[in-house]
């Protein structure tokens, strides 16, 4: 699904209202409509109600919620933030149909007018929606920051007040419990800073026109499971073990077995014809014991490795970053060319060896977390920033750049940058980035492009933990359990 801009976003309701056709203010109605029964859903019915609206389109979806509650006999108090002027055509047309009905309406024209609101209120925000492009400031902020101070349940239409669509926020804005957005994701609610202020999340099919998606151009993307079915093989009845060739995983040292373990299991489940794991000559006992179905080699075969029998490498996991690891990661660009997928300790090296950044081969995949990021690419204020920094770098060095972390972005060398849509928070956990690694070279190893690989596999691997929470909880999730629930995650795909 296409990630659309504030302007993309307007243009696709005059698109709807021309096309479908209807009216600005039906669409409005039909926007409402589905809040009011999310709201209905969610238990509103028994609570005290407080409607607060801007004087915009979004302030007319919240009047629109107020008018469909009361036909409902459920009433709500309205508040208008009033600056001496009209609303909005859809506005002025909402306030006049309310006036219809039993709802008292309010008008705050100073702080005076703020309304005692407590714990047990569910505040709706209809303040101000996406088409917000400069900060909060005098009545408005101070409106903000009392909804906020209040311990009222706030649940936010469209988007929190306050918060811009496509950048980072700046001054006050709503600190949502639930945020109800229309249509698709906004790009700000992909943001982690901003996760304090939308709270639950809940996109709301309000019907826009879907011809207008084919007419529009974005290089932000959400990956759903439509797009992954596309690009999944199933396998040929007739293919053997060398038709998903052969991959090496370079890991390992003493102490950091685990890693060497995860990430060539990983490797091997997500259909590796063949595994080979690279490491210390003496751990040859864990390795083999632990994941029978891999060979092994040591280190120092290095130096004379048949890299023609390899299709693809994964290094970084658990190899160091002392003189040993260096020289690994030395002899392998030197010898191969096709791409790999370098991780962990192996983006620590490539950090403090620019000249060895520059070497990846074209085609290239790094999973760096934040903090890894950082040292290979510099400091970034924010996400924003740091999504436009991994695209500039991705097509600098022609490698595809997974931001590990909620929603991990995968930017590639065509400019298109990709926001992942699986996964949970029990993945916050030692050893899941060495899963990926391993997942991410057995996909190469059976010939998906690297595009495709980084999709599949940062999508399989998110899925595959929200199959294993269903039964182990986030809490209690460890790497394991992911690569265990790799199998089910397959089925759900080639399903």
């Amino acid at each position: 699904m296409k990630i659309l801009s504030a302007e993309q976003i307007r243009k696709w309701d005059e698109f709807t209202i021309l096309n479908e056709p209807i009216s600005s203010l039906n669409l409005m109605e039909r926007a409402a409509s589905k809040c009011t029964e999310w709201l209905l859903d969610w238990g509103v019915t028994e609570k005290r109600i407080r409607i607060f609206c801007g004087k915009g389109n979004n302030g007319g979806d919240g009047l629109a919620i107020a008018r469909q509650l009361a036909k409902r006999e459920i009433f709500s108090d309205v508040y208008i933030l009033e600056f001496g002027s009209l609303g909005t055509d859809d506005f002025q047309a909402n306030l006049s149909r309310l006036h219809a009905f039993p709802v008292e309406i309010h008008f705050i024209q100073h702080a005076d007018f703020f309304p005692e609101l407590d714990k047990n209120d569910v505040v709706i925000d209809a303040l101000f929606g996406s088409g917000l492009n400069r900060p909060l400031e005098g009545l408005s902020a101070e409106l903000v920051q009392n909804i906020n101070g209040s311990g009222a349940t706030v649940i936010s239409i469209d988007l929190p007040s306050g918060m811009f669509c496509d950048k980072p926020t700046t001054g006050e804005m709503i600190a949502a419990d639930y945020t109800l957005t229309f249509q698709v994701l906004k790009l700000c609610l992909l943001f982690p800073e901003n996760e304090p202020f939308f709270g639950f999340l809940s996109v709301l099919n309000i019907g826009l026109h879907p011809a207008y998606l084919s007419t529009v151009t974005s290089f932000y993307e959400l990956v759903e499971m439509k797009l992954i079915k596309q690009i999944y093989e199933p396998r040929s009845n007739f293919s053997h073990k060398g038709t998903f060739g052969h991959a090496l995983i370079i890991a390992g040292e003493r102490g950091k077995m685990g890693a060497a373990v995860l990430c060539s299991k990983a490797c091997l489940r997500s259909g590796a014809g063949l595994v080979t794991s690279m490491v210390p000559e003496e751990q040859f006992g864990i390795i083999q014991s632990a994941l029978p179905e891999a060979m092994a080699m040591g280190h120092k075969e290095i130096e004379e490795i048949d890299w023609l029998k390899y299709t693809t490498v994964g290094i970084g996991p658990g190899i160091g970053t002392r003189e040993e690891g260096a020289r690994l990661m030395q002899k392998l660009l030197s010898h191969f060319n096709k791409p790999i997928v370098v991780d962990a300790d192996g983006l620590n090296i490539l950090a403090a060896n620019e000249e060895l950044l520059r070497e990846l081969p074209p085609g290239s995949i790094i999973s760096p977390h934040p903090k890894e990021f950082e040292r290979l690419f510099g400091k970034t204020e924010n996400q924003l920033e740091r999504i436009q920094s991994a695209r500039y770098h991705s097509q600098k060095l022609f490698v595809y750049i997974i931001v590990k972390g909620h929603n991990s972005v995968l930017a590639c060398p065509d400019g298109q940058v990709y926001f992942n849509s699986t996964g949970n928070a029990g993945m916050a956990t030692a050893g899941s980035g060495d899963v990926l690694t391993g997942m991410l070279t057995g996909l190469l190893a059976q010939g998906y492009s690297s595009k495709e690989a980084c999709l599949l596999g940062v999508y399989l691997h998110g899925l595959s933990a929200d199959i294993a929470v269903e039964v182990i909880s986030q809490e209690a999730l460890i790497a394991g359990d992911i690569t265990d629930h790799v199998g089910k995650a397959f089925l759900l795909v080639s399903s």
